[in-house]
């Protein structure tokens, strides 16, 4: 194995750069490098020698031509055991490169900038001295992350100036990861920029995603588990959270975060949602955060105990004293005032997610803007795109002769706004702004009315219940109405339509449909 002695150094991300980089100066590596990270370098002391003195050839075409040289590439893809390649580079005169440092920039903004101005933005030299140097790892040590320059310059002083074989080709498939991640940016931007019509599903599937971190373990202890974060998420997540207290989430706290943090995107009024096992147990909106966090627990308390809470607002000290008095695993909101942190620091258990752009949210995406939802089955990949379906009171159509009144109106849209999160075969009783009973992932649909009548804490006369899907029979109409229920909304389209919409006829309920379904599964 030969020792490092040429480097080349063009980073995008300059954190760490100058100390590596002396560190390589300083094992007798001579360095490389172009415009900014040469500067950079320059400035700290470094000496280098610029691309276009190594190549003899000037950058060209305004920058867009640097490093795609043959000097270059061949110095970085020359095997070193190859006797034909070694007399090839010395008729050309042309030297071996044995490290690669290069790091890409990040993507454009998905907002403000047209075709042109992004496609002038793309980095075509770093991802080809990426692949040569992964390509050729055997005789080169190539390094994509600021993150890894400690640990190549530990090997590099223990081994004598080599690094061992095992790394080498760790590094080169980082080196791979991070080429296939940026193409599947720029991939998901042009996406962006075609016309609706073209949206079509992509030939070949690749991720723009980092991995955040490893996680504690995975739905089940005995299953490992991480978290990647989508790199073109232009909305806020669990994914981009900070944890500002308490142990390292699970992969089943992620999943149950996603779902509390999905709901309360639902609502432009201060909301709370209340999570176990992927499914609400309780769901309020109010003129206060604390009197909507009441309401969504009272739903369900027991369910509630040891659940996740969202907010869609900041979450104060009076607050944070009443999220205290019951065991709950996590709390996300966009912002935890310094009171509220030191008081809910204090549970030992309890972990806080801040997710700062939840506070200047504003809805759900437009239809064909919010991306594609991913869901794997053994040998293949699902994709769909991201339901975005919204229901306003223009989209309600009146079936019964019984006519919602305005306050059930606005009950209609809140239930149907909480049973789109909630798994099918689902049931939503509401009224108020608040949750009564909820029933989920029930494989028939009467039997999801019952569970929500069963869980109902509160009485029920006067609510609305919202389906997920039509009603293939009359019923859980009938057992809905004898509960309490005067307001039904669900989807509508099934064959039974009149049998249902007479059923409610004779028990003097109003019944709207939404002509969308919102199953979950």
């Amino acid at each position: 194995m030969r020792p490092v002695r040429r480097a080349l150094i063009s980073v995008h991300d300059k954190r760490g750069v100058a100390e590596f980089a002396r560190g390589l100066a300083g094992l007798g590596v001579s360095v490389i490098s172009t415009g900014g990270t040469a500067r950079h370098l320059r400035a700290a002391g470094v000496c280098v020698t610029e691309v276009s003195d190594f190549t003899g050839v000037a950058e060209t075409l305004g920058g867009r031509v640097k490093t795609l040289h043959p000097k270059l590439h061949a110095g970085i893809l020359a095997c070193r055991d190859s006797e034909a390649h070694r007399l090839e580079m010395e008729r050309a005169g042309w030297k071996s490169i044995d490290l690669v440092a290069v790091n890409l920039p990040p993507a454009p903004p998905a907002e403000g900038i047209d075709l042109h101005a992004l496609l002038e933005t793309v980095d075509i030299g770093g991802p080809a001295l990426l692949r040569a140097a992964a390509k050729n790892c055997r005789d080169v040590v190539v390094v994509c992350s600021p993150a890894r320059y400690g640990i190549v310059l530990e090997e590099l002083v223990a081994g004598d100036g080599t690094v061992p074989d095992g790394l080498r080709v760790r590094l080169a498939r980082e080196a791979f990861e991070a080429t296939a991640c940026y193409d599947a940016r720029v991939q998901r931007l042009l996406y962006r920029h075609t016309s609706p019509a073209a949206h079509a599903f992509p030939l070949e599937l690749s991720f723009d995603s980092a991995k955040k971190e490893e996680l504690r373990y995975g739905e089940n202890p005995h299953q490992r588990a991480a978290i990647y974060r989508l790199l073109s998420c232009g909305e806020p997540s669990a994914a981009e959270g900070t944890l500002l207290c308490g142990k390292a989430l699970s992969y089943n706290n992620y999943v149950d975060l996603d779902a509390a943090l999905e709901i309360v995107k639902e609502f432009q009024t201060p909301a709370c949602a209340i999570v176990k096992h992927g499914n609400p147990c309780g769901v309020a909106i109010a003129e206060r955060l604390l009197e909507a966090y009441r309401r969504a627990r009272a739903t369900d308390p027991e369910s509630a105990f040891g659940g996740i809470v969202g907010f869609g607002g900041e979450v104060d000290e009076e607050l944070a004293a009443e999220l205290a008095s019951t065991f709950l695993e996590c709390v996300v909101a966009p912002s935890f005032t310094a009171a509220a942190r030191r008081a809910l620091g204090e549970k030992k258990n309890l972990r806080l997610l801040e997710v700062p752009s939840l506070a200047g949210w504003t809805g759900r995406h437009a239809a064909g803007d919010a991306g594609f939802e991913v869901r794997s089955i053994t040998g293949g990949l699902l994709l769909q795109d991201r339901d975005t379906g919204s229901v306003g009171l223009g989209d309600l159509r009146q079936v019964t002769e019984a006519r919602p009144t305005i306050a059930e109106s606005r009950s209609i849209l809140f239930a149907w706004a909480v049973v789109r999160h909630v798994r099918s075969n689902a049931i939503v009783i509401a009224g108020d702004g608040e949750t009564v009973g909820i029933g989920a992932g029930q494989m028939s649909r009467v039997d999801a009315a019952r569970l929500a009548i069963l869980k109902a804490r509160k009485p029920i006369a006067g609510c609305v219940a919202a389906s997920d899907g039509f009603f293939p029979f009359r019923d859980a109409v009938d057992e809905l109405a004898r509960a309490g229920v005067r307001t039904l909304v669900q989807p509508g389209g099934s064959r039974m339509d009149p049998e249902v919409i007479k059923a409610c006829d004779e028990l003097g309920v109003a019944m709207v449909f939404t002509g969308m379904r919102c199953f979950r599964h």
